[in-house]
């Protein structure tokens, strides 16, 4: 059994930044794929960004693209989101995951993911 553990998330003016870490336990990180998903009250669960195993491929969701970025560190056994230049639209609650594929692919269907965190609240204000 894999758990995963999200953290960095608070609440930030719009422009600023916050980095979202997600730390899994059990299992072995560098065989997963991993992704960040969001959800905004009365909206569906939406994939935000997706890295490979290798951290070669990564994936990003057109509202999220050029302002943030994942990144994920085998050695360590984490992954990160920086989230820059955020917006109220931004505001939902933050989800790591993590499935898996081939070395280099991206898993960009919630499917596909196997193991979910917990959550944290991301909250931007106008």
């Amino acid at each position: 059994q894999v758990h995963m553990v999200e953290s960095g998330g608070g609440l930030v003016q719009a422009g600023g930044s916050l980095r979202l870490s997600c730390v899994p336990s059990g299992g072995t990180f560098s065989t997963y794929a991993m992704g960040w998903f969001r959800q905004a009250p009365g909206k569906e669960r939406e994939l935000v960004a997706a890295i490979s195993r290798s951290g070669i491929s990564t994936y990003y969701a057109d509202s999220v693209k050029a302002r943030f970025t994942i990144s994920r560190d085998n050695a360590e056994n984490t992954m990160l989101l920086q989230m820059d230049s955020l917006k109220p639209e931004d505001t939902a609650v933050y989800y790591c995951a993590a499935g898996v594929t081939g070395v280099h692919t991206v898993v960009v269907v919630d499917t596909g993911y196997y193991y979910w965190g917990q959550g944290t609240q991301v909250t931007v204000s106008s």
